[in-house]
């Protein structure tokens, strides 16, 4: 594990890069957090299960903090830069990581950002996309997105219950994938080993 302070457009984001272990690096991954106003960090437990679960599959993983975050400067900005944080997030990894393709990842907040970052990038091979939120109701970056999506969801999230989703799911054209996990709530409690296995075992 290597500790970082990456620029971004609002002053430092700290950041977290960890190797696989027990394989040769054969993706990128950026993963972002959730919600920085309801304590939202690279150290939540779902965040943590999502970027162990890609190392274990032989990714390279990097999380960092939004801005205004723990160590992070600046303040928070409604979603709108922190898609830059993430934008500058992702510049940094690639640059270290050029000859590779890349995943973008996300939890709850942190994958409404990354849908945002990668539909306008379209350079990710992946967006996997886990508890998106329909509590917002902006899913336009869901409808117009020509990236493969791979979407990890609870099947008890009081943010997005089970068959709003699903009809949210059927709607969108793809490439997609949906894969339902049988937990507590929106954190996947009871359920992280499940969720974790579920992350490594995606193509």
């Amino acid at each position: 594990m290597e500790t970082h302070m990456i620029a971004g457009p609002a002053g430092r984001l700290e950041a977290l890069l960890e190797e696989p272990e027990h394989s040769a690096v054969r993706e990128a991954a950026l993963v972002c957090h959730p919600h920085p106003r309801h304590g939202g960090t690279m150290h939540n437990k779902v965040v943590y299960r999502i970027a162990r679960g890609l190392r274990h599959a032989g990714n390279v993983v990097l999380r960092f903090n939004f801005r205004g975050v723990n160590l992070s400067e600046g303040i928070y900005d409604h979603g709108h830069g922190e898609v830059e944080d993430a934008a500058a997030a992702l510049a940094w990894l690639r640059d270290r990581y050029p000859d590779i393709p890349y995943t973008l990842a996300g939890f709850s907040f942190g994958s409404r950002v990354i849908l945002r970052l990668g539909c306008r990038d379209r350079g990710a091979r992946r967006l996997i996309v886990v508890g998106f939120p329909l509590v917002y109701r902006e899913t336009a970056e869901l409808r117009f997105c020509p990236l493969r999506r791979i979407f990890v969801h609870s099947n008890r999230d009081q943010f997005a219950a089970q068959p709003d989703f699903q009809a949210l799911y059927d709607s969108l054209p793809p490439p997609k994938e949906l894969h339902w996990v049988d937990s507590q709530n929106h954190f996947f409690s009871g359920a992280l080993d499940e969720l974790e296995s579920v992350i490594r075992g995606l193509s």
